[in-house]
């Protein structure tokens, strides 16, 4: 039997370590990792999937509150992508050089809904809000949720802010504001119409679309964070028109059609 000298053995471990090392990088390279707000999660993961299934490319995605997410982007998140709830995290990470020139868009448009899992509960023109024969109405929290902050002009809109003060709970973000009614720890809830529209599914529930005219748009913009090619190889999918109709399906607006360069620049279609 050939003996193992302590030299080749050492040589051995290092080569291993290198193709280690290196494989790892090439996993790294190939893995896109995308900070999203909570109500956008549903819609990204099956894009996410549709973009695995065609590049063999892996998407892992983070989800919470845009205010929570944009505090870990500045303090070093090692995030490719963030798709924001709003416009102001995404602009700030613009003028604060977090993100790559000029990738910054629209990628969707938020409805925002008055929602009960009881049938019949909600009247469709929402007048149960005036009666105030509920416990509890859950709103996502206005300082650190764009939802939330729709939700406050909304009430404020209908006179109902100060009067509804006693009945309101306030979620940490969209997703626990809707977990938050979904349990029956609140009657009803102030949520994003993208989390009760299912492609192919029956809404669950009784619902009242709240005008748009009663809140701000609530325009939801990504930026690019990092410059790498997987980086903007799968925000230009989200460009998609494959996956504009995937979004468009969750009950979100769209802008106008956009596309990327290879600089990450993004422009409207013409």
């Amino acid at each position: 039997m050939r003996s193992v000298t302590p030299s080749s053995l050492i040589l051995y471990v290092c080569l291993t370590a290198v193709l280690l090392i290196s494989s790892s990088k090439l996993l790294m390279a190939n893995e896109i990792q995308v900070a999203t707000a909570s109500n956008f999660y549903k819609p990204l993961k099956e894009i996410a999937l549709r973009y695995e299934q065609v590049t063999g490319r892996k998407v892992t995605i983070i989800s919470g509150s845009t205010g929570k997410l944009y505090a870990q982007i500045i303090h070093g998140a090692p995030f490719d992508i963030f798709f924001s709830a709003d416009i102001k995290r995404a602009e700030l990470l613009d003028k604060e050089g977090l993100a790559v020139t000029n990738s910054r868009f629209t990628y969707a448009i938020g409805q925002l809904i008055l929602w009960s899992p009881e049938e019949d509960y909600i009247d469709p023109q929402g007048n149960v809000l005036q009666h105030k024969d509920f416990r509890y109405l859950s709103i996502a929290n206005p300082k650190l949720a764009p939802y939330g902050r729709a939700a406050r002009e909304s009430l404020e809109k209908m006179n109902l802010w100060k009067k509804l003060q006693g009945h309101i709970v306030r979620g940490e973000n969209i997703g626990q504001t809707f977990q938050f009614v979904k349990t029956g720890n609140a009657q009803l809830g102030l949520v994003a119409y993208s989390q009760i529209l299912h492609p192919g599914q029956a809404i669950e529930g009784s619902y009242w679309r709240i005008p748009e005219t009663y809140y701000s748009p609530i325009k939801q913009q990504a930026v690019l964070l990092k410059d790498n090619e997987s980086a903007h190889h799968f925000y230009a999918f989200v460009n998609s028109k494959e996956s504009r109709r995937i979004i468009q399906s969750f009950g979100y607006g769209l802008a106008p059609e956009v596309f990327t360069t290879k600089n990450g620049r993004v422009d409207h279609a013409q």
